[in-house]
């Protein structure tokens, strides 16, 4: 039993891993930044050019202002090359 339930946790983390995690996107040329009207975030904006055979795509990423400067991505999206970056408040772009 206690193997079976490894297995299965080791098939669910691969899976994760190869399909849903963000940080192994790939970093793209910059594009534009947006700081929050408060100063405690920044929503930078990245192109990823895939190739001949993958269109290119956009990669958002939250920056903490505040503290050790974090990182987060936040957006991936295909078929995009351009961006605009509005904030509604402080907390919501």
């Amino acid at each position: 039993m206690v193997v079976g339930l490894l297995l299965a946790a080791f098939i669910g983390y691969g899976i994760y891993w190869a399909f849903y995690d963000m940080s192994r996107l790939p970093t793209g040329e910059f594009l534009t930044e947006e700081i929050s009207p408060d100063g405690k975030y920044t929503v930078k904006a990245y192109v990823a050019n895939g190739g001949a055979t993958v269109p290119y795509a956009i990669r958002g990423e939250l920056v903490f202002n505040q503290g050790n400067n974090k990182t987060k991505n936040i957006y991936w999206n295909y078929k995009e090359d351009t961006v605009i970056i509005t904030w509604t408040d402080n907390d919501n772009y």
